[in-house]
């Protein structure tokens, strides 16, 4: 009897043990979860997520004929002190072209604020395609009262885009963007030097 409680109190402890494991696992994986998601769509072009270039990989990039027409949005999240808009709404060029385009960012509170631009590009399945090379979105902005800043993207559409039988016809991109309010905006990002 004393050896069958044994085997049942090991197996017991067995079983408790590999729940234990297992949930630990979840909870680590619920923490990595984020920025797992995070550089799968930035590898893939998921959810409209766009591409990063270095200006070498886009001098390697040969234009096309093929013509491409790219539409700008730019946001703000409700209550934040801020007007931001892009310089021109659209902007013609072709698919392996290297492009750069102008947003406009005014700070119109008597505070520091410091944003965070949230991106990304519709159709979705355009984003593996649009590569970015320089952006005010890749750090945080930090805007003094009243202070107004012009930003530039400099971004090519990669000519991959024609050879996927999903992006090969969209004749229009739109790059959006939607500043956040940085969680302390008032030291998450040192003054400029002036």
């Amino acid at each position: 009897m004393a050896m069958a409680l044994d085997a049942a109190s090991r197996r017991n402890r067995k079983v408790a043990a590999i729940a234990a494991i297992g949930a630990l696992s979840m909870l680590g994986l619920g923490y990595a979860s984020v920025p797992l998601y995070r550089m799968f769509c930035q590898a893939t072009g998921f959810n409209g997520t766009t591409q990063r270039a270095t200006a070498a990989q886009a001098a390697g990039v040969k234009a096309t004929a093929r013509p491409i027409t790219i539409r700008f949005d730019g946001n703000v999240t409700k209550g934040m002190p801020w007007e931001f808009r892009p310089e021109q709404v659209t902007q013609d060029g072709h698919i392996g072209e290297r492009k750069m385009a102008f947003f406009i960012a005014k700070n119109t509170s008597d505070r520091p604020i410091v944003g965070r631009a949230i991106y990304n590009v519709t159709p979705e399945q355009t984003g593996a395609y649009f590569h970015k090379i320089q952006c005010f979105c890749f750090n945080e902005q930090r805007l003094e009262p009243g202070e107004q800043v012009r930003m530039p993207v400099i971004y090519y559409v990669d000519p991959d885009m024609l050879n996927d039988p999903n992006a090969k016809d969209v004749g229009e991109i739109t790059l959006s963007y939607t500043f956040t309010e940085a969680a302390d905006s008032t030291a998450a990002v040192p003054p400029k030097n002036k």
